[in-house]
């Protein structure tokens, strides 16, 4: 693990740094507080800091207090060295968020067993956080697809939508569903099914924009959100992901399977101020539409606003 040192005094931050080499951590040190700062502000600081409480520029209970104002990054555990001894001065070190504290001269055999619990405490967070980041990934996403599942891509319907009207911009919207998917749950069963969802899923994925959005709406059907993207350039996408899908057989234990998508799409113009169902709504239709005319299809409306009813248009 990292640890920063702190130290003005050149023979001490020496001493040290090889007593902590030795114990199997890796060490950044710095000559000064304003130093040990910039180092702990860095985007992959390091989690235990061992600052020395009397240091030019800013002290070490100064650099305490900055990090703990600062909470926008990941726990760092700090240990104060001190020679103060004065129970009054070691309450304000720790007020000032210091997690433990050493008195100078240091004894070896206590420094390493406090860097033993700091590690403790930060290897702890990191577990609590990556659980919190496997919650949230749970939380917001289709377990089968990977997909964003149907409330998190509503929401970023949602988002993308106020976007627009704030910023009049155009947001475009696309709806898919697989043709056929139940013949062929019930021809190759559920297994094949699900291989062919995660297959069109990863599909749609890699063939849109990095700040598009793909979420799995129900069943079989799938929602795209395409922020900034006007009506000509939401037809394109489309075609691209029907092509992506039929012009290439998925390969399945079973055997080879042609599948195909139909597409619906809408486009949000500039201050439209739509509200999100009436949006899928228009999209639906349009994915209807497509069905009707044979599927494999992408059918477009000509654009949604309050005032008038959306055409069809074929692609």
């Amino acid at each position: 693990m990292r640890v920063l040192l702190a130290d003005d005094d050149p023979v001490s931050r020496h001493i040290l740094r090889e007593t902590l080499v030795r114990w199997g951590f890796e060490v950044t040190t710095a000559a000064d507080g304003l130093e040990a700062w910039e180092l702990l502000q860095a985007e992959n600081a390091p989690r235990l800091a061992i600052l020395d409480w009397m240091m030019p520029g800013m002290d070490g209970v100064e650099v305490c207090r900055k990090v703990r104002d600062n909470t926008s990054g990941p726990y760092i555990y700090i240990l104060l060295l001190t020679s103060k001894k004065e129970r009054d001065d070691i309450v304000r070190g720790m007020a000032a968020g210091a997690d433990d504290y050493v008195s100078k001269p240091f004894d070896p055999q206590e420094l390493q067993m406090r860097l033993k619990a700091g590690k403790r405490i930060v290897d702890l967070q990191a577990r609590l956080l990556r659980a919190q980041e496997e919650l949230q990934h749970m939380a917001t996403h289709d377990n089968l697809s990977g997909l964003y599942n149907r409330f998190a891509i509503l929401e970023v319907l949602s988002r993308e939508l106020n976007r627009a009207n704030r910023e009049e911009l155009s947001t475009s919207v696309i709806v898919a569903d697989i043709d056929h998917f139940k013949k062929i749950n019930d021809t190759l069963g559920h297994i094949a099914g699900d291989a062919i969802l995660r297959e069109v899923a990863r599909r749609l994925r890699t063939n849109i924009r990095a700040y598009d959005a793909v979420g799995r709406y129900g069943g079989e059907e799938f929602l795209v959100v395409l922020p900034n993207c006007r009506e000509a350039g939401a037809r394109e996408t489309a075609e691209r992901l029907r092509r992506a899908i039929s012009e290439f057989p998925v390969e399945l234990a079973e055997g080879t399977v042609r599948v195909t998508l139909s597409f619906g799409v809408t486009t949000c113009r500039p201050l439209s101020s739509e509200h999100l169902e009436a949006v899928i709504r228009t999209a639906d239709a349009a994915l209807y539409r497509a069905k009707a005319m044979g599927r494999n299809c992408v059918v477009a409306a000509a654009g949604v606003s309050r005032s008038t009813s959306a055409g069809l248009e074929t692609v």
